[in-house]
């Protein structure tokens, strides 16, 4: 009998900060591995000792003071401790394991890319299509059982956005960066595992911006984060869960937490 293991992964917007809704999820959800990013703290100052208390003994981590940072926390053990340079200014937005079963774990944090989606008229639009070239081209060589998570920070599909007609001017769900990303995800015939389960075009969002006063009743959401597997792992999914209620929480996120199960 295979064995089942969750996997979830969330922009927490500062770890330290939201401790407690870090906690509660974990007590709640009971993942066996959560991905993070924007962790927002240097890796020595990193509470890795809650964690170790809630039974998470195996934490990587990749951080940056004030700013992006990601870390894996996990019951199980990891090896292959990898940070790639998709921003090719060191900025702490990846960071990659191995489980002993041989899953390859890639956890990732894309650039926002500003406000104005034009990379003459802002330079962080254009950093961000290049993350996504660079990445492009590390899928195309990229093998094994592998999971790709993270805040991807796009948008793709009409029905990952409020309003399709409203956002297509602004980043996140630009022509140019859909396309981006689907060059990315053809790159290494990734699978999108919160569409195998929720098919478009059914409503799916991670994200409610902070500037609604009541982000439940205007439901201006977007899909920023994604969970996609390489083949052999997505037919392993069994589960895909997307943690709305998060956002209500006490000192909430931005973003939500999303979590697959799988078979392996």
């Amino acid at each position: 009998m295979a064995d089942t293991i969750k996997i979830a992964s969330w922009n927490i917007n500062s770890v330290r900060f939201r401790i407690d809704i870090v906690t509660r999820f974990l007590r709640e959800a009971m993942p066996d591995i959560l991905c993070l990013q924007e962790t927002k703290v240097m890796d020595g100052d990193f509470p890795e000792s809650v964690f170790h208390a809630l039974g998470y003994r195996h934490i990587a981590l990749h951080g940056q003071r004030m700013h992006h940072g990601v870390a894996i926390i996990s019951k199980h053990p990891l090896a292959a401790d990898e940070r790639f340079d998709w921003q090719a200014n060191r900025e702490a937005r990846h960071i990659g394991v191995r489980l002993a079963n041989g899953l390859r774990l890639e956890n990732v944090y894309v650039p926002a890319g500003g406000d104005v989606p034009d990379r003459d008229l802002n330079p962080k639009f254009g950093q961000k299509l290049d993350f996504l070239e660079r990445m492009t081209r590390w899928s195309e060589s990229c093998t094994g059982p592998t999971l790709l998570v993270g805040d991807f920070n796009i948008a793709p599909l009409e029905s990952d956005v409020w309003s399709h007609k409203q956002l297509l001017d602004v980043v996140s769900h630009t022509p140019i960066e859909v396309t981006a990303l689907a060059d990315l995800q053809a790159a290494g015939d990734w699978i999108d595992l919160g569409r195998q389960f929720v098919p478009p075009p059914a409503r799916l969002y991670t994200w409610w911006s902070y500037r609604a006063k009541d982000w439940a009743a205007s439901d201006r959401g977007r899909r920023l984060d994604h969970m996609w597997a390489s083949k052999d792992v997505a037919s392993a999914a069994t589960a895909h869960h997307v943690f709305e209620e998060a956002r209500s929480w006490l000192k909430p996120s931005d973003h939500i937490p999303i979590m697959t199960e799988f078979a392996l």
